[in-house]
């Protein structure tokens, strides 16, 4: 099953990548052709770049998700409703959130406009502004995987070792220590889990670009999945082979980030 939904559709897009194809006529070999064409192309620099931005800035929902959990991880009274409310953006779909972002944006009568106007006089259009297109659709994509991580790190603190940590206070081990020393070490599953799901999602993120800006305005919120979408099954494109070779570039980029923290737990598993 692995080998016939997951191996198969990579290589044969790796393939595709060799093609000038439309998705219906005869496919035409052109080698190398679209690659060149992809590192020559300002578009595909753009949404590289928006990629990074992505990748670097959704890290963020790892120790946050952490945190939020560490705060949840407690018996007092209505913690159930708590852990309820940080668990909702994880339920709705990502359409949705796109949907309340755009609404929390919107000039003139959008929340986050209103308050930025009442605090400095002049609104700010996030989702209408190269500058901060990019960054207020990261923000919008951090609300549910900031909810993601949590749950992942919940299900991690309810299986750390309980004598260790009692065997630590009474050592004196407190606060950052005891966090860092004997609650991290026993997170190592959970936090590869978190770190995988997030570099994924942020190399993947094609919905909320698509729902809050269609990658306007002027292609500047464009990224990798979104420009491999315009190029392949839009009105614009067509261009299968295209598509497929900026896929491949977008695999390629996942594997090396995913591939070098692998390494690294291996290393810290074997104790190099």
């Amino acid at each position: 099953m692995f080998a016939l939904y997951v191996i198969y559709p990579i290589i044969a897009s790796m393939w595709l990548s060799f093609y000038d194809w439309d998705g219906l006529g005869t496919k035409t070999w052109l080698g190398l052709d679209n690659y060149v064409e992809l590192f020559d192309d300002e578009a595909f620099y753009t949404s590289l770049y928006n990629n990074i931005i992505w990748l670097v800035l959704y890290m963020l929902a790892v120790p946050a998700g952490l945190f939020v959990a560490l705060f949840l991880n407690q018996t007092v009274t209505g913690i159930r409703i708590y852990k309820s409310l940080f668990f909702f953006p994880f339920v709705i779909s990502q359409v949705v959130v796109g949907l309340i972002f755009s609404w929390f944006y919107a000039p003139n009568f959008g929340l986050f406009y209103n308050m930025i106007e009442w605090l400095t006089g002049t609104g700010i259009a996030v989702l209408a502004d190269d500058r901060y297109v990019t960054y207020g659709i990261i923000a919008a994509g951090l609300w549910p995987q900031i909810a993601y991580c949590m749950i992942l790190y919940l299900t991690g603190l309810n299986n750390v070792a309980p004598d260790q940590i009692e065997a630590a206070r009474l050592d004196g081990a407190r606060g950052w220590k005891m966090l860092w020393h004997i609650i991290l070490p026993q997170l190592r599953p959970a936090t590869f889990i978190a770190v995988v799901v997030t570099v994924i999602g942020a190399l993947r993120s094609f919905d909320l670009v698509s729902i809050m800006t269609d990658g306007g305005p002027y292609g500047s919120s464009r990224v990798l999945s979104f420009y491999m979408y315009e190029q392949a099954l839009s009105e614009y494109g067509f261009r299968m082979g295209y598509g497929a070779a900026i896929a491949v570039v977008l695999f390629a980029i996942m594997m090396i980030f995913i591939s070098g923290f692998i390494w690294k737990m291996v290393r810290d598993e074997r104790g190099l």
